[in-house]
C-alpha cells in the first residue's frame, strides 16, 4: 500500500491535516473547492522561483487567509512589502475575491528537508538540460546534509532525449512508507523539456513522530 498511496494522504489524521480549513454549504462547496485548486496552481506558477512549498487556505464568514510557506520570503515580500501587495492585487483581480484577503508569508525552516522545494530545484535544473544523474545526486546530497534520515528521488521520461522512456531512481537511508509514525514528505512534479515532460518525485524521511510531538506538516 505504501507504494500505491500518496504518503501525505496516507497519514492524514494521525500526523498531517488538510491544507484547507473552511466549512461551506452544499450549494457553494464545489465553487470554493475549485477556487482552492486554482489558487494553488496560480501560486505555484507565480512563486516557482521563490522556493514555494505550499499554501494553507482558511475561510471565514467574510475573510480569506492565505498562508504561504516558502524558502525565500524576501523574494515574495519585496522592498517595503510591495511584492506582497502586488501579489494580493493579482489574486483579487484573477479570482474576483470580494472577501477581506489576508496574506501571511512564512519561511520554511529547513528547505533541504522540504520535498516540494527540492523537487522544484530539480525541475529547474532538468529544464536547463543539466544531466539527470547529476541532478539526482545533487538533490540527495542536499537532503543528506540537511539531516534527512532517508530520501529517494525519481525521474522518469525520455531522459537525455532517448527514444524509449525509462525511470531512474536514487536513494539513501530508509523510507518506512508503511509506518504511520514516520514523518515522510512527498511530492510529484513535472519538468518541461524539449523532448517532452519528465516526471520528478521526491520522498524525504525526517524521523518518527509520537503523539505528544505530532504537529502539522512543516
Amino acid at each position: 500500500m505504501g507504494h500505491k498511496v500518496n504518503p501525505i494522504i496516507f497519514r492524514l489524521g494521525p500526523m498531517y491535516t488538510w491544507p484547507s480549513h473552511w466549512f461551506a454549504k452544499r450549494n457553494i462547496y464545489a465553487k470554493l473547492l475549485r477556487q482552492d485548486v486554482e489558487l494553488r496552481a496560480f501560486l505555484t506558477e507565480q512563486l516557482k522561483d521563490a522556493g514555494f512549498e505550499k499554501v494553507e487556505i482558511e475561510r471565514g464568514s467574510n475573510n480569506l487567509t492565505l498562508t504561504i510557506h516558502t524558502a525565500k520570503p524576501g523574494f515574495i515580500i519585496g522592498r517595503g512589502g510591495a511584492g506582497a501587495e502586488d501579489l494580493k492585487k493579482k489574486i483579487k483581480q484573477k479570482f474576483s475575491i470580494k472577501e477581506n484577503l489576508t496574506l501571511n508569508i512564512q519561511e520554511v525552516e529547513k528547505p533541504a528537508l522540504s520535498a516540494p522545494v527540492v523537487a522544484r530545484s530539480m525541475v529547474v535544473d532538468l529544464e536547463k538540460r543539466i544531466p539527470f544523474r547529476r541532478v539526482l545526486k545533487s538533490a540527495l546530497e542536499k537532503m543528506q546534509k540537511g539531516g534527512a534520515l532517508g530520501a529517494k528521488v525519481c525521474v522518469a521520461g525520455r531522459l537525455n532525449g532517448a527514444e524509449i522512456a525509462r525511470t531512474e531512481v536514487l536513494s539513501f537511508g530508509k523510507i518506512p512508507l508503511h509506518n504511520l509514525r514516520a514523518q515522510i514528505d512527498y511530492v510529484g512534479q513535472e519538468a518541461q523539456t524539449i523532448y517532452g515532460k519528465l516526471g520528478v518525485k521526491v520522498w524525504v524521511y525526517k524521523g518518527d513522530v509520537f503523539n505528544e510531538k505530532i504537529e502539522n506538516r512543516k
